[in-house]
């Protein structure tokens, strides 16, 4: 595979890494093996406040309700 495909599921790097090495950097890796997570889960991962989390998850869910509405 090119160095732009993930090994693991095949698709763009751009759209399915993430920064933690033991699900092998891939989402849909860390998916398979930890399932649906929760904000708390999320945050004591990543290192960062559970506010933190839920203010993304909140930008996020704007920016596709947006591009929904397109």
């Amino acid at each position: 595979m090119s160095d732009d495909t993930c090994s693991h599921c095949g698709c763009s790097k751009e759209r399915c890494w993430i920064d933690f090495p033991e699900d092998q950097n891939c989402i849909y890796v860390s998916i398979s093996k930890h399932g649906a997570m929760t904000l708390d889960e999320v945050s004591k991962r990543l290192g960062i406040s559970l506010v933190r989390v839920s203010q993304i998850e909140k930008e996020a869910m704007k920016k596709l309700s947006k591009r929904i509405k397109l």
